[in-house]
């Protein structure tokens, strides 16, 4: 027997029988080891979930990921591996000689394995992600932890995103930072094709068929801009440099003067951000200069090309004061979190053709449905002010059919007065109509589309999260919304601690079962698996 259905859980409602397939979770499950505790959420260590959809069932499973971060801080029962937000000392105990080499290994850091912000896939293999040089490869049916793969082995990257994009035919692109690589500190844009010719066609990883489309210099040779993803169309690639930086000299001296690499992030308000235009066909940046004002994003929504323009969406904030509100003290006391820059969905049109006939002080934004523009200044360069779409929300997620393409809706939650979100909304970016989904003491997880097949309508398709429950005497459940109404079409109670988490990754069943076909002849463990759907 493949899996192991412990018990039926109470539920409610009915699944459509075309729901079929694996939403994968990630995210920090454990923040104590012996007597030390991380200070950030982020830096927990991952926990990954499951809940696999097959004909009206719903089977939840979880596991720890059990890479070098995850033995070496059980094995010494004290965190010993330093992440963003916490350092980790060695144990007064220890000689000189190993006191020297822990040091030393802090001046040029070695980073977490720790990889529990998103799940990616390269080829027919799944990684759990962060945005270290490291990623750790994943048995999507077991969630059993395996190979540990470096992009220093296949390019010179020391960070990459967590947020790859992927074309139809199943090649993912992504973009890394080089720090100080033969003196110069850039970004790479790459891709990983899904499958190539002859032999290589079945090789793993498939990092090994990479290649590197461009690179784009940094403008701050020891202080690189943060980024946690990017847009891409059909024609182009959209890289923001925002004034967001990691000091490269204070992180290398961070172990020594007693804090920690977070800490080594800078926001520089006085100076713009930049927005780069890549042509995905020439690895070349369009020869428009575009910049905005001061701000600080980390999810990009979703990007398109309409007459002669660029037109993305990106989730804005004024300030960093994001990440300071997941330090764990402060996630204890909500009425702190006030303080919180409140995040905009923001609309940019960059026009891709320069018009000489166009005077300084001119929008060069031609469109009718938003209030972006693109004010030529001196030298060629493009002012752009975007539209705000809505603001309060995080997290966003789209039909990923029309990732690159003219779109109308995403989903998102709303997180207006608290680092947590609250609830989760619909967002018409034409009509700017907002539909909510909300319970009382219910704190939902980013919804994940998951399109009907065949469907008719961008909408055509099911919302699926899960919600953390606090009221007295309920679990937590897993929930399935109409996409089109938002309306509840299911739920079903899990028996298990559910966690916070930060991102998910839907198989569906047709990339799924070439996993279960792989797995015939092993059984989970009991402990790790439980029915929630059945006989519906």
């Amino acid at each position: 027997m493949l899996f192991c259905k412990t018990k039926l859980l109470f539920y409610i409602g009915n699944l459509p029988s075309w729901l079929q397939g694996t939403l994968l979770r990630n995210g920090p499950g454990i923040f104590s080891v012996g007597d030390t505790t991380y200070n950030h959420w982020f830096d927990g260590m991952a926990l990954m979930h499951s809940f696999t959809f097959k004909d009206g069932e719903v089977i939840y499973r979880s596991r720890y990921l059990r890479g070098d971060t995850y033995k070496d801080n059980m094995a010494a029962k004290r965190i010993v591996v330093s992440e963003m937000g916490t350092m980790a000392y060695p144990d007064p105990g220890k000689n000189v000689i190993s006191r020297v080499i822990t040091f030393l290994n802090h001046t040029v850091p070695d980073f977490t394995d720790n990889c529990g912000n998103n799940f990616i896939r390269y080829g027919k293999d799944y990684y759990a992600t962060s945005e270290t040089n490291y990623i750790r490869k994943v048995d999507p049916v077991t969630l059993e932890t395996q190979d540990k793969v470096d992009y220093m082995k296949y390019l010179a990257v020391n960070l990459v995103t967590s947020h790859p994009h992927y074309d139809k035919d199943g090649t993912a692109y992504n973009i890394g930072t080089s720090i100080a690589e033969k003196g110069k500190t850039k970004y790479t844009l790459f891709k990983v094709p899904d499958t190539t010719a002859g032999d290589k066609a079945n090789a793993s990883p498939a990092l090994k068929n990479l290649e590197v489309i461009c690179t784009v210099p940094c403008r701050s040779l020891l202080s690189p801009s943060y980024y946690h993803s990017f847009g891409m169309t059909d024609n182009y690639f959209i890289f923001i440099e925002q004034p967001f930086k990691l000091d490269i000299l204070k992180m290398a001296t961070a172990y020594m003067r007693g804090v920690n690499w977070a800490s080594c992030l800078k926001f520089c308000p006085e100076e713009n951000t930049l927005i780069h235009l890549i042509d995905r066909k020439t690895g070349k940046e369009v020869g428009i200069k575009y910049y905005t004002e001061a701000m600080i994003v980390y999810h990009h929504v979703n990007a398109f090309e309409e007459d002669g323009h660029v037109i993305f969406d990106v989730i804005a904030y004024d300030d960093p004061s994001l990440y300071n509100m997941f330090y764990l003290n402060v996630l204890k006391e909500q009425s702190k979190t006030s303080a919180m820059s409140v995040p905009k969905c923001k609309r940019f049109a960059l026009p891709v053709q320069t018009d000489k006939g166009i005077d300084v002080g001119d929008d060069m934004v031609k469109l009718q449905y938003t209030t972006a523009s693109a004010v030529k200044e001196k030298e060629g360069k493009l002012l752009c002010q975007p539209e705000v779409l809505c603001d309060g929300v995080e997290l966003p997620r789209i039909n990923y059919d029309f990732n690159g393409k003219k779109y109308r809706f995403v989903y998102m939650t709303c997180v207006a007065m608290s680092a947590v979100a609250t609830k989760i909304m619909k967002l018409d970016t034409e009509t700017k109509e907002r539909t909510e989904w909300r319970e009382e003491n219910c704190w939902p997880s980013e919804p994940v589309f998951i399109p009907r097949p065949n469907g008719e309508g961008e909408d055509d398709g099911e919302i699926a999260l899960h919600v953390i429950n606090s009221n007295p005497g309920e679990s937590g459940f897993i929930l399935v919304l109409d996409a089109k109404s938002f309306k509840e079409v299911a739920r079903a109670y899990v028996n298990a601690e559910l966690h916070m988490d930060m991102h998910g990754y839907f198989i569906p069943m047709e990339n799924y079962d070439g996993c279960l076909r792989s797995m015939r002849g092993r059984q989970l463990p009991q402990s790790e698996c439980t029915l929630l759907f059945a006989g519906l």
